[in-house]
């Protein structure tokens, strides 16, 4: 009922008071009875003990909060600061991988590669297509016992000045014991280039070499080419995929020490007693015997009995999702049938352009190693200046610049040496 002036009492008004919707009565309870919840007690309805308790429980919490923040910043900023040449997106790359963030890089690098995508056609900067011409030795050689091999078809026609023509790039004893060339990976990219590089294993000593955080631990051979271990050095190329992640499918073993596990069937670069490599397949071609003082594995075999593998083009074999199918920087290595290496490094190359080239050069069988502008490298040596300190030369420009095995490798390499 309204009074006179028209007012409800209060006791009627649905929304005022414990009698309106919603509304709380002392202790909790709602005015339809049902006792709501609180999400946290206020500070007048706590005892003594239940107010010290809060109080420890958010400290536990808030502690607990700057640790986890404090251990993410070290370990974020140990990977920003180890020592070595890496980019600061190689390094965010790899402690991300480390932390079973592998998938997540992989997203960001397929869609990177969305975004920018290699150009088709063109031509070739005025810097590659000079390097491409420069096919006078850049030190006497003499090629009595090692000529000059023939040059490689270009995959490209008509071909370029220079195009497939071997250079000297390292010699012994006046022999031009590594050789190079350039090709164009295929007739689509015709602005950029595949460096193919071919070594006699008759005259050369190979070494393998650990890198300090790939695969890591402590291995009695250095992780660097220090000073005083110089002297005769020719050539040096890259590892493959991370042995401690699991992206390699394979092992990786020196000197008595071995990280992850050797797996019968993957592609392997061995390294024996004598000085001598060979590249096949585990528990097939090569295995382990007391010569063996090196192995590195890395996914298959991608050319096999000299002929390119029919699995070439199955995404699994060679990379994440359909990283296999980009055209991208990689790298592989391979053995001719007189034991000869073949090594290629390639500014966009899919699995199958990579294995198609190490074919063509001669390798009967050959391997994928690492990928992407981080990693890929080979460098001849230059000793004019100083034989016991000779001058790295990059075969291609990648993100790490020549010197990078003079100091210490933060993944694992090959360094040839003259015998």
């Amino acid at each position: 009922m309204a009074d006179s002036a028209g007012r409800r009492p209060e006791s009627d008004d649905p929304g005022d008071g414990p009698s309106g919707p919603g509304a709380t009565c002392p202790g909790g309870a709602t005015a339809t009875g049902r006792r709501r919840r609180l999400p946290w007690k206020p500070r007048s309805a706590l005892t003594p003990r239940g107010l010290a308790r809060r109080k420890l429980t958010l400290r536990g919490a808030l502690a607990a909060g700057l640790l986890g923040i404090a251990t993410l910043g070290y370990s974020v900023g140990d990977a920003l600061t180890y020592p070595g040449d890496d980019s600061t997106a190689a390094r965010l790359a790899g402690w991300a991988r480390e932390h079973e963030l592998g998938a997540v890089v992989d997203k960001l690098e397929n869609l990177q590669y969305e975004l920018d995508p290699p150009q088709v056609g063109g031509s070739l900067p005025n810097e590659a297509l000079a390097r491409m011409r420069a096919t006078a030795p850049a030190v006497p050689v003499h090629h009595q016992d090692v000529p000059l091999r023939a040059p490689m078809r270009p995959l490209v026609a008509p071909g370029l000045p220079g195009e497939g023509v071997w250079r000297v790039l390292s010699a012994a004893h006046g022999e031009p014991v590594v050789q190079g060339t350039y090709v164009r990976p295929d007739r689509d990219h015709t602005s950029y280039q595949a460096a193919v590089a071919w070594i006699d294993g008759r005259r050369a000593r190979f070494e393998l070499h650990p890198g300090v955080r790939e695969p890591g631990g402590t291995f009695s051979v250095p992780p660097t080419i220090p000073q005083g271990r110089r002297t005769g050095l020719l050539a040096t190329w890259n590892g493959g995929f991370k042995v401690t992640d699991g992206g390699s499918r394979g092992g990786f073993y020196l000197a008595g020490d071995t990280a992850g596990e050797l797996r019968d069937g993957a592609a392997s670069e061995v390294f024996y007693r004598d000085g001598s490599i060979k590249v096949g397949q585990w528990g097939r071609d090569v295995g382990m015997t007391r010569e063996v003082v090196g192995v590195r594995q890395c996914l298959e075999l991608m050319v096999d009995d000299g002929k390119v593998v029919p699995g070439i083009d199955i995404d699994s074999k060679w990379g994440a999702t359909d990283q296999s199918r980009m055209f991208v920087e990689r790298s592989g290595v391979g053995v001719t049938a007189r034991g000869d290496v073949i090594m290629v490094v390639g500014q966009a190359l899919t699995a199958r352009t990579l294995a198609d080239l190490m074919q063509r050069a001669g390798a009967v069988r050959a391997m994928p190693l690492d990928m992407n502008r981080a990693w890929p490298s080979f460098m001849s040596y230059d000793p004019a200046g100083d034989p016991a300190n000779p001058k790295p030369v990059n075969l291609l420009d990648f993100d790490n610049p020549p010197e990078r095995y003079y100091t210490r490798a933060t993944r694992d390499f090959v360094a040839v040496y003259a015998k």
